[in-house]
This record gives structure tokens, sequence and C-alpha cells, in this order.
């Protein structure tokens, strides 16, 4: 909802300042590492400050068998069908008593769709979601109960619907949606605004607007969450199909297969995967919106603030102790920069739409010995600002609406705990004798007669010495006591087997 919007349904609405995101940042943190914790997969994807997606339960092909690894799975597998009403919802496959009791008799929850009878025993995909509203109702009341966080759940078969049913019973509930038949999910779809399902944005919806809308949207209703055109209008339009979709969205730009996408959403199929839960997210991106910044001199000015604001987010959740300097590293390195902007719209210009460039990232934007306000005002001088000029001719009349600076293509830094890129190999040097010591062969190498005396490697004297003829100067080296050459440590070996065969 806009300020202004809030504003009118309440004039008595008190705004404060809420450029600092820190505490809300710490608090989604510490509730999505919670429900990360009730995954067994590790299908825990974060949306936001306050969205998580969870996937539970990976539905079997007909060739397959049920994955019992994934939680809800599990339970179905241990579901005692003669006593319902006592079932015990597993927790842990470890510990059997980890878990809650829950009546099975019914969905937890609300509705929406048909409620199949307790008695349709047979049909798996009712269990599933039976026992997902109970696992979901479970999370809700922990979230309460440990945190005091009030929390609104959507039950369903993939990401869109979940995400679309979760909003019918905000902002304390929780809603499944029955999807067992096809016409089910489809009326559930075509209720929505076009511009509520997930996956369609801001372009895809005015293009779609443009094309089955009679009387288009006004510049005061581009930015409206809403739109009048539903999903019905366009599933059940004469001319609407995969390949029609194709040539109203596809295009320069424009992502391959877009029309069937579209088409799937319009339907209610959705077949993106939960992401794995991680600690780095996919991006970190910065925007604000203005009344219409008209010259240079305001737009460099409100870049610096974005990009202060950047870099001390990127420190927040890309930084972590190093406990081996004492220091602070980087978890992971963003690889592309991208600036997006967009201006009101006029009469030469009626789009209202962002336009974006990226770029490679800048190193100095990883160093910590400046303050974020140094690093933003040589990013805002050397980077952003040559990339604003590129989007519009130099006598272009500016008006911007709205400016993002995004990092994003995030490649994970190495450490010790894995893999990745950027480690330290000097560490890897100083643990290699600890390392190794367990496949270290001890050898001892007698001599001929001819040298008098017999030798060991261990004998030989490493590291201090003084003499020119070395073969490297430092640690590593060793002085034969046969001929009195210095050689390499690792060589010490072949080297004594060279005299051993004489002449």
């Amino acid at each position: 909802m806009f300020i202004t919007d809030a504003k009118k349904i309440c004039p008595d609405l008190v705004i404060i300042e809420g450029e600092d995101l820190t505490p809300f940042r710490d608090t989604s943190k510490t509730l999505f590492g919670f429900l990360r914790g009730y995954s067994w997969n590790g299908k825990v994807e974060r949306l936001g400050f306050d969205e998580v997606f969870m996937g539970v339960c990976a539905v079997p092909s007909r060739n397959q068998t049920a994955d019992v690894t994934d939680i809800i799975n599990y339970n179905l597998f241990c579901l005692n069908r003669a006593a319902l009403s006592e079932s015990f919802f597993h927790l842990s496959k470890q510990d059997p008593e980890r878990g809650f009791i829950c009546d099975l008799t019914s969905v937890a929850g609300c509705v929406y769709g048909p409620n199949p009878s307790p008695e349709n025993l047979d049909d798996h995909n009712y269990l599933r979601l039976l026992l997902g509203s109970h696992l979901a109702f479970h999370l809700r009341t922990k979230l309460e109960e440990d945190f005091g966080f009030t929390a609104s759940v959507g039950v369903s078969t993939n990401k869109l619907l979940g995400k679309l049913v979760g909003s019918v019973n905000k902002p304390r509930n929780q809603t499944t949606l029955m999807s067992l038949t096809d016409p089910v999910a489809q009326d559930f779809m075509d209720a929505h605004s076009i511009r509520k399902v997930p996956g369609i944005g801001f372009k895809i919806s005015r293009l779609l607007e443009s094309r089955y809308l009679s009387t288009q949207p006004g510049p005061d209703e581009a930015d409206r969450e809403t739109s009048p055109l539903k999903v019905r209008d366009v599933r059940i339009h004469d001319e609407t199909a995969p390949d029609s979709l194709e040539k109203l969205l596809g295009g320069p730009g424009a992502e391959r297969g877009v029309g069937e996408r579209v088409w799937g959403l319009l339907h209610g199929v959705d077949n993106t995967e939960v992401k794995d839960a991680s600690d780095i997210p996919s991006q970190i991106s910065i925007e604000d919106t203005f009344k219409g910044l008209e010259t240079m001199s305001q737009i460099e000015a409100e870049l610096q603030k974005i990009s202060a604001s950047l870099v001390r987010r990127m420190r927040t959740d890309l930084l972590t102790d190093d406990d081996a300097n004492g220091g602070q590293r980087w978890i992971a390195h963003p690889k592309t920069l991208r600036l997006s902007i967009r201006a009101w719209p006029t009469e030469l210009e009626p789009n209202f739409q962002r336009v974006s460039r990226s770029q490679p990232i800048p190193n100095f934007i990883f160093g910590l010995k400046d303050s974020p306000e140094v690093i933003a005002e040589r990013l805002t001088s050397e980077t952003l600002l040559p990339t604003m000029k590129k989007f519009y001719p130099p006598n272009h009349k500016w008006n911007l609406q709205l400016m993002n600076v995004c990092v994003a293509n995030m490649a994970a830094s190495g450490s010790e705990a894995g893999p990745g890129v950027g480690r330290d190999i000097s560490v890897m040097f100083k643990r290699q004798d600890d390392v190794l010591r367990q496949w270290k062969i001890e050898t001892t190498i007698v001599e001929d007669e001819d040298h008098g005396s017999d030798y060991s490697v261990e004998e030989v004297e490493l590291g201090n010495f003084d003499g020119g003829d070395t073969w490297e100067e430092g640690q590593g080296t060793a002085r034969c006591p046969l001929c009195g050459h210095c050689i390499p440590s690792f060589a010490l070996a072949a080297h004594a087997r060279y005299h051993d065969m004489g002449d």
C-alpha cells in the first residue's frame, strides 16, 4: 500500500523514518533460521524480509517411490489410518519422541475448495496437503509463542498457488488450497487481478492490459497493485494461446518462452523449484522514489545516498568475522552492478517502465578501510554517473521517478568450512604438515660401503644453513651430508637414491 493511500484511510497516521532496516533484517534472519531448522531437505527459500517458501514434500512420479527423506512423505509413510484423531507428527527420524500430536480427521485452518471426506484416505495428494496444513499450524504456533510474531500461511502444490492462497486469510490464519482437480485451481486463479499473479511483472501486465482492456489505466493508476484486468479475462479470450502470448510479450530483451510461461501461470501451473536454503542473498538492491529529479546535481546527490545504503547493506549481509586474521572477510562477492531508473511518463515518452544497465562491479567497493560514504562517493562519480548518462542523449530533459542500484551474481567466497573462490592459500600451506602427517612415509636409505657411512633422511639438517650454493634461500631446503649441496626437502629422497646408484 502506498503512503498516500494509507493517509487517506487513516489521516492521523504517524510516519517515522524507516531507512535503517537493521532491526528488521536481524529479525528476518532469526525467523528464517528457525524455519530452516524444520526442513529435512534444505528447501527453504527466503523472499524479502517476511516471506519464506518451504518445500516439504517431493511428489514422486509414476515410476518412482516416495522419498521419505522429506518430512511430509516420511509422516505419510508412518501414518496410522486407524487412529487419525490421535496422530503423531514426527519432526525427526532419529528421535521418535520429537514431534506433536494432531488430529488428522480434518485439515488445520481454512480450506479453499471442496474438503474431501475423511474416508478418502487413498488419495496421497490429499494426505500430503492434510499433513502440510498441520505442520503449518505447528510452525505458526511456535512463531507466535516463542518469538511473538503472527503469520499467515498458504499450503498448496506449487509456489504460485501457495503464495496466492496464503493471502486469503491474513494476517493470522492459514489456508489450504484443495487443488486436487484442475477446475478448483482454475477457479481460484480466475478471480485474481493480473497484477497480483507472481511472475507477471509491471511490463507484462501493461502489455496484457493494452491488449485485453478497452480503456487503458492512466498514469496515476500505472503503479497500482491491482488491475481491472482479471486472469479469467485473458484466459478465456478467443485469441489467447501460448504462441499469441509469445508474439505479444516477446521481442528484444524478453525471456525465451515467455508466452508459454505466462500461459502456465494463468492456469495455475508453476514448475519452479523451491531453492535450497542459503545464507547468501541472490542480490542486494536499494531503491528510492522521487517526485521528479530534473537536474544532474539532484541525481548525483540521491545516487550517493542510495550507494551509501547499498554499501552498508553489503557489509551487513556479506561480511563475517575472520578468526584467523582477527578481522572480517567477505562470504560472497557480487560480480554485477546494475543501475535501474524509471522516468515520469510524458506525451513524447508515455512508457512507464524501468530501464537498466549492468556492468562488472568495481573492486574498490570491497575495501574495508574507507567508510561507506567515501566508497559511495567514488562509486557514484566513477561508475554510476557515467552509466546514468548512457541512458539518454546529452540534451535529454531529466524527470526521474525511481532509481535502483543493485549488486547481483553472487560468488561464494571460500572458507575453511566449505568450498568457494578466494580461499587463503597461505592457510593451506601452514596446515599441510598436520594434514599430510598420517600419509607420511619414513624412509631410511643405506649407502654402499664406498661412502663409508649410512645416513637417513631424518639426519639431514633442515632450514637454517649458511652458504651461497643454495637451491633457493629460505625454509624447505636441506643440505646433503654427502655432497654438501642444498636440496629441496621434497627432492631429498630422490637425491639420496642418486648417491645410492653410484657413478
